[in-house]
């Protein structure tokens, strides 16, 4: 049994319960993740990140609390604490998953989405106000927008083209391919009220609980067009994907072609991780752009 006297001596002036352990957690791309040991018997996560982005853990906490605010939607590990430095949160338990838990999780997600937002746009938060939100570490235009096609240009994928750009991560082939795509949403894609989306529900923030249990983490949460989640779920391959789909067909079911429409909605996402990761995300971007273009 191991403990790290500072993040335990940080924890406990924010839950007021001793850490009896800590333990290194992997798989966090952004903050260090520490599964600490309380003196109560329960278990939590504590991410921790110096320095971190000013109101990066406030954002997540208001996220999680904004989707984990509709009755019968998508599960959120509980917000224990919350500071400049850190975020602890209830531990959730992982599992391996199965077709009927992907079932229910994609019945829950319809839910969350349906319970819309105000707004293609950031959402207001008692505690963290209507600012711009985090994903990753770089900023997230959070501004309103009257329309989807306008959002999704000006605040998702020119944002994340034109710093791609600048640090060599597209080139200018690939970007004329983006723009043309941008020039273009408002044939390519169906309006629909803004939905409330996680906004980074990639595989790796499906967490598959114990019994029938499916929660999410790490959202950078606003209101949008519902494809994008799913475009995110697609992007990185959700184990049991397809039966996710089927649920949440037979509740909420998508407008026609939505699944031609699956590249536009990745574009964001590669181009924030061409931003954040270089790589190959750059020209992939572009080759899925020319699909479109």
């Amino acid at each position: 049994m191991t403990r790290s006297p500072g993040l335990a001596r940080r924890a406990e002036q924010l839950l007021g319960h001793a850490v009896v352990s800590t333990s290194p957690v992997a798989g966090g791309d952004v903050a260090t993740a520490t599964k600490l040991r309380l003196s109560t018997g329960a278990s939590a996560l504590m991410k921790t990140l110096a320095p971190a982005p000013a109101g990066l853990f406030a954002r997540e906490a208001a996220g999680l609390r904004w989707l984990g605010g509709v009755d019968g939607g998508v599960a959120v590990p509980e917000v224990l604490a919350v500071a400049e430095d850190c975020l602890i949160l209830a531990w959730v338990e992982p599992g391996r998953g199965d077709a009927e838990q992907a079932a229910r999780f994609g019945t829950a997600l319809a839910r969350t989405h349906a319970a819309g937002a105000a707004a293609y746009g950031g959402f207001t938060d008692a505690d963290a106000g209507p600012v711009d939100g985090f994903i990753g570490t770089l900023p997230l235009p959070q501004k309103p927008a009257p329309s989807w096609a306008e959002f999704y240009a000006t605040r998702r994928v020119l944002p994340y083209l034109s710093l791609a750009r600048d640090r060599g991560a597209v080139d200018a082939a690939g970007v004329a391919a983006v723009e043309r795509v941008v020039r273009r949403l408002t044939t390519l894609v169906p309006e629909e009220p803004p939905a409330r989306l996680h906004g980074d529900l990639w595989s790796g923030n499906v967490l598959w609980g114990p019994g029938d249990r499916v929660s999410v983490i790490d959202p950078a949460a606003y209101g949008g067009h519902r494809e994008v989640d799913l475009a995110m779920l697609a992007l990185f391959g959700l184990p049991h994907l397809a039966r996710v789909v089927e649920a949440y067909q037979d509740l909420a079911p998508l407008a026609e072609g939505w699944e031609d429409r699956t590249g536009i909605h990745q574009l964001f996402p590669l181009l924030v991780h061409a931003c954040l990761f270089g790589g190959g995300y750059g020209p992939r971007a572009a080759t899925v752009a020319a699909r479109y273009a």
